[in-house]
């Protein structure tokens, strides 16, 4: 009897060590998933090319208003924010764990759109206006701090995820300017550094000059230009050379982590001058004469290392990221030299490629929108679509393996995931369907319903993928069709 107590006791120490281990995998820490910003499960096992047919829905979970974000995880807890103003920590059982408003606890009527950056104690968050970060305590989702104005022009606000690293958290501005009709524009895209434990900002480095350890990150479009700008235009074909020093425009940018120091920019977007509001009647007396197209870097860079194409038993380090245009980018990391370039799409004013791509290092994979409907080919298959898709390109060399396209003949907006040989993507159809294709080929292996349009992406983690629905409070969101959601999904194996 003695003995088999001590049996008892001892498998109960092992399944307890087991779970315990298992929440220290699976862990989904910022909207890129890692700190590479891969979107890649690397530590995903029980999902592969032959069980993901069978992934079924395990809970869904209220949050009362859309969520567009990907959910974080970390120790086996689900984060996410939705558009009612509310964040969640949800267990990967479904239980709610707590829920906090972010208007109660800041005293700002506001939201957060972005995944949370997530730390063993912290969960930071910026806010879609004022232009804060914000950051709460994991366990029980207090607030620790709230920073400063990060900027101070009107309707500043962050749209980005930002990341924590070593003691500090990075992350940009972004701004609704474009959108009014009023004088243009005093606002400047921004990439700044705070402290992890107090929000103050440590440095803060813009992307253009004002109207008078590397990060990796990509930029968006010019308001306006100076007269001396445009009249160069004018007067010649190539652009490039009309841009003073410091215009990182439509860029993938290296930052110096300890002082904020631009190390190099790479301009890919030519001119684009662009604001919304100049495509009203009658438009601002202050628009560019020739509107861009809007082509900002709609994706996060990923980093990643390939075989040298110099040097045999050699590798390079990437940068890699798509841009609205539809291209798919590749850069040096040191000095930013281009690696190859891919159209692996149509581009358009929603994209093109937006939101995020992923890589397990074999592959580079990307969603194309194809906001405008234009006519994609498929490579290498011949056929084309009209609709969004999803392609999947060499991560060494750029040349596209497979293109499938979304079989619901709607735009494809959401970042794509992937996790043991399986992608992972949403379509923004108003059942809201997310997918699973096989990695290698792009055949669809399984897809579900949702009931609400899918704008954000999957997360993966301990043989589920988690997402979010709905797409309808943003402006854009309703103006795209978004139909309302607001459940949290685990479909697991």
């Amino acid at each position: 009897m003695k003995n088999s107590f001590v049996f008892l006791l001892i498998v109960m120490a092992q399944s307890l060590l087991q779970v315990e281990s298992n929440c220290q995998t699976g862990e989904w820490i910022s909207h890129g998933g890692d700190l590479k910003n891969r979107r890649f499960a690397e530590d995903e096992h029980l999902i592969s090319v032959w069980s993901a047919p069978h992934l079924s829905e395990k809970w869904s979970f209220d949050a009362g208003a859309d969520i567009s974000a990907t959910p974080a995880i970390y120790d086996c807890v689900v984060y996410f924010p939705s558009w009612n103003g509310l964040v969640f920590a949800v267990t990967i059982h479904g239980e709610l764990l707590w829920s906090t408003n972010l208007t109660e606890i800041t005293g700002v009527a506001t939201l957060s759109r972005t995944i949370p950056a997530v730390t063993e104690e912290l969960l930071l968050y910026g806010l879609l206006g004022p232009a804060r970060g914000v950051a709460l305590h994991r366990k029980n989702g207090r607030m620790v701090w709230m920073s400063e104005d990060l900027d101070e022009t009107p309707l500043a606000r962050i749209t980005m995820s930002g990341t924590a690293y070593d003691g500090a958290f990075y992350v940009g501005m972004s701004s609704l300017q474009e959108l009014v009709k009023a004088a243009c524009c005093t606002f400047q895209g921004s990439f700044q550094k705070l402290d992890l434990k107090t929000g103050k900002r440590i440095w803060r480095t813009y992307m253009a000059p004002e109207n008078s350890g590397l990060a990796f990150i990509g930029t968006g479009n010019l308001y306006q230009i100076p007269s001396d700008v445009q009249d160069c235009l004018n007067r010649n074909a190539n652009s490039s050379d009309c841009y003073p020093r410091g215009v990182c425009d439509d860029a993938v940018v290296a930052v110096n982590m300890p002082d904020g120091e631009i190390r190099w920019c790479n301009r890919l977007g030519g001119n684009d001058v662009w604001r919304l509001a100049c495509d009203t009647n009658p438009p601002p007396a202050n628009c560019p004469p020739e509107p861009g197209p809007d082509y900002d870097l709609g994706e996060s860079p990923m980093l990643l290392t390939i075989p040298s194409r110099f040097s045999k038993n050699k590798f390079q380090d990437i940068v890699v990221t798509g841009q609205k245009s539809g291209i798919v980018w590749a850069h040096d990391r040191d000095d930013g030299s281009l690696a190859w370039e891919t159209t692996a799409g149509p581009g358009g004013f929603v994209g093109g490629a937006i939101w995020g791509a992923a890589t397990d290092n074999h592959r580079v994979y990307t969603n194309i929108a194809n906001s405008g409907s234009a006519t994609f080919q498929l490579v290498p298959s011949g056929g084309s679509t009209t609709a969004g898709g999803w392609v999947a390109m060499d991560a060494a060399t750029g040349r596209i393996e497979w293109s499938t396209a979304n079989p619901h003949s709607a735009r494809a907006y959401g970042p794509v995931t992937v996790a043991n040989g399986v992608v992972f993507c949403g379509s923004f159809d108003k059942d809201g369907h997310v997918l699973a294709l096989d990695a290698e080929s792009g055949p669809i292996l399984w897809e579900r319903t949702t009931g609400s349009t899918v704008y954000g992406g999957l997360s993966v983690g301990h043989g589920c993928c988690f997402v979010g629905t709905g797409y309808s409070w943003d402006p854009l969101g309703d103006a795209l069709g978004g139909t309302p959601g607001s459940e949290l999904y685990a479909f697991c194996v």
